[in-house]
């Protein structure tokens, strides 16, 4: 039986620093790649794929953020809530601003607000998801050293054995990212509240999948189709606008 995903919480907190002044008055999830901000791109992508109810955690000029999803809402006829994350300690901490959005479901995707993908990488989650019995699936990009994300590291099977938030550089024995994209139980709110923060201080989420995964919960991975940006830099932002066709440069 196909598993109703209707639901997706996606995590537009941040500010994007390493933007610099791209982001002093804007949040970086509507900074706009080909006219389309790049929260409204990952809600269309998704929306495409049979997602109309969306939880969006806002921290960062979360006003703004706010009013852009009801802009969404009204043109796409989705359902969009906002939730504020008042203390901004982390992905695992925005997560569970919005737990209470996800009650009675039995699966939902849960993504970056700020990370881009070609389409096709939401559908193959998405259909990757029908009659597994995983806990948590999550999709996973090819880079030559994941020192800046997660290290993800999976088996013959494409299921994942291990995940390391931040390694140092140079000391990762796999090329595979974390993407920011999954869909998952809510299973995963239990290893979310089981965290401490992390020598940067804050509650993040890899960590309780790492958690999930030494816990006995199956974990699979999903490679990325195309491209994939955290558009984090200034390049990043011009290559993501080249790729999609965009000469935006607001």
């Amino acid at each position: 039986m196909k598993p109703d995903l209707s639901k997706a919480i996606l995590l537009a907190a941040g500010r994007g620093r390493r933007l610099g002044t791209l982001t002093a008055h804007t949040p970086k999830p509507l900074i706009t790649v080909a006219g389309v901000s790049i929260l409204g791109r990952i809600i269309g992508s998704l929306a495409s794929n049979g997602v109309s109810h969306f939880g969006v955690v806002t921290g960062y000029l979360g006003e703004q953020v706010a009013q852009a999803c009801g802009e969404i809402e009204r043109r796409a006829g989705l359902r969009i809530e906002t939730f504020r994350q008042q203390v901004l300690d982390g992905t695992g901490g925005a997560i569970l601003t919005a737990q209470g959005f996800i009650a009675g479901a039995e699966r939902f995707v849960l993504g970056w607000g700020d990370v881009l993908m070609d389409p096709p990488s939401y559908a193959s989650l998405i259909a990757s998801s029908t009659d597994s019995g995983a806990d948590l699936i999550m999709s996973v990009n090819r880079v030559d050293d994941p020192y800046a994300g997660a290290a993800v590291y999976v088996d013959a099977k494409w299921r994942v054995t291990r995940l390391i938030e931040k390694p140092p550089r140079g000391s990762s024995a796999t090329g595979w990212n974390n993407a920011g994209l999954f869909v998952a139980r809510p299973i995963l709110f239990d290893s979310v509240r089981r965290l401490t923060p992390s020598e940067r201080g804050e509650i993040e989420l890899p960590g309780a999948i790492a958690a999930m995964i030494e816990g006995g919960c199956q974990v699979r991975a999903v490679a990325v189709e195309g491209f994939w940006s955290d558009v984090g830099t200034a390049e990043a932002l011009e290559r993501a606008r080249d790729h999609f066709g965009g000469r935006n440069r607001t």
